[in-house]
């Protein structure tokens, strides 16, 4: 007997977390995407200091939930897996142009600064969404992590030049080794690429020392 593989595209029931107080005064907009094994709602808080009445938080989580250990207890999400990637990749995308469309382009926002940070997992998923979706945006910073392999750089130059990009990293980030940074620095420069390495004293985590500085 032959077994045939099917695709059926359905609708899914997502969630976000917004920070803030939406008005009139909003002018700066962070959509902040969380790593792997983390909830949005969780991640959103170490972002409290950047809220004022002119700064919006809007933290969404990824589609995949997850037990982190077992069969219970403690729940993480996480934006993608290998199996059907491309699938996995083309959903995320389209569902954060829909979170983007209802909370600014249809919103309060139209004319706000919009800041779009990615960490750990969530850099790859910022990039991809970026370069794949139809979400404009005015600054990307990737926290703890680069731009992925399976984005083209010489068919998203323009974009990705467009979009004041930060990359960064703590100096004892474990994921993310001195000799990997340089590696990426220069694929980077090489095709010229705009971007700016932040450098702090840390792990691979958020820290809001670091964070009030880049704001």
């Amino acid at each position: 007997m032959i077994t045939t593989s099917k695709r059926i595209t359905i609708s899914k029931t997502a969630r976000y977390y917004i920070m803030g107080q939406p008005s009139e005064k909003i002018n700066s907009v962070w959509i902040v995407l969380h790593g792997y094994g983390q909830l949005a709602e969780e991640f959103i808080r170490y972002f409290k200091t950047v809220v004022n009445e002119s700064t919006l938080l809007v933290a969404p989580e990824a589609l995949n939930r997850f037990y982190l250990k077992g069969f219970g207890g403690k729940i993480g999400a996480t934006w993608m897996i290998k199996e059907e990637r491309e699938n996995e990749i083309n959903d995320f995308v389209n569902y954060l142009d829909s979170v983007y469309d209802e909370v600014i382009k249809y919103g309060l926002f139209r004319n706000a600064k919009i800041t779009v940070l990615g960490f750990s997992q969530g850099t790859a998923t910022a990039c991809r969404w970026i370069t794949k979706g139809r979400s404009k945006i005015d600054r990307l910073i990737l926290w703890g992590g680069g731009i992925p392999a399976d984005v083209n750089l010489q068919s998203s130059l323009t974009i990705l030049n467009s979009v004041n990009l930060t990359i960064v990293v703590g100096d004892k980030d474990e994921f993310i080794p001195e000799e990997q940074l340089m590696k990426e620095i220069k694929r980077l420069n090489e095709i010229k690429l705009n971007h700016k390495i932040y450098r702090f004293n840390g792990r691979h985590e958020i820290k809001a020392g670091v964070l009030r500085q880049l704001i």
